[in-house]
């Protein structure tokens, strides 16, 4: 009795066993590779036959000849393996002014609040004290991951471009508007700039 019933379970186990843990993910993988395989090897980007990071995730860039990404509180920065933000909600002290100095704290991005970063996007890119940055430009993604930035960011950052590189602010702006995408099925989502196809089409256009 025992043995009639622990023979088809056994081989229904096994049946499962190898069915959901080899034979369908190796039918996922196959059908990946086939017809979606620079999604399923993690949408990297080259330059010059170089893989420089993947335009699913964000990138810090500091140089002025770059358009930088927005805040990151996902470890020193845009960190997949800290993926994370700051969990601070829109009415939090804390998340507008920051955490006090701290020697052991204070390069990190993290600790700077809301007006700390408007100031110092001002400041970088040469702003007046009555532009109003971009809320994508002040705060931190819940991923801390986040590859793109609001048309308006990349467009208040292109006169700094535009400087550093000795290009009219029209090219760029252009540039900005060629490398915008828009909302999925024209619905749903933003408009939106991917920070590392931006800049990749500005090297391009040095060459």
């Amino acid at each position: 009795m025992i043995r009639a019933q622990f023979v088809p379970a056994l081989l229904f186990s096994a049946l499962f066993a190898v069915g959901t843990g080899v034979l369908f993910p190796i039918a996922v993988w196959l059908a990946a590779q086939t017809f979606f395989p620079y999604q399923a090897n993690g949408s990297l980007m080259e330059k010059r036959g170089e893989t420089i990071g993947s335009e699913l995730i964000g990138q810090q860039f500091t140089d002025p000849r770059y358009f930088h990404p927005r805040p990151s509180a996902a470890g020193s920065g845009y960190d997949a393996m800290s993926s994370g933000g700051t969990n601070l909600g829109p009415t939090s002290r804390k998340l507008f002014e920051g955490l006090p100095d701290d020697p052991a704290t204070s390069t990190n991005e993290i600790f700077l609040g809301v007006a700390d970063l408007a100031k110092a996007y001002r400041e970088e890119n040469e702003l007046p004290s009555s532009v109003q940055p971009p809320v994508d430009a002040v705060t931190r993604s819940a991923s801390g991951l986040d590859p793109h930035i609001s048309p308006r960011n990349a467009q208040l950052q292109a006169a700094r471009v535009a400087k550093a590189r000795q290009r009219s602010p029209q090219e760029i702006l252009a540039l900005v508007e060629s490398n915008t995408e828009g909302r999925f099925l024209t619905l749903f989502g933003e408009r939106r700039v991917n920070v590392l196809k931006l800049n990749l089409a500005l090297d391009k256009m040095g060459e």
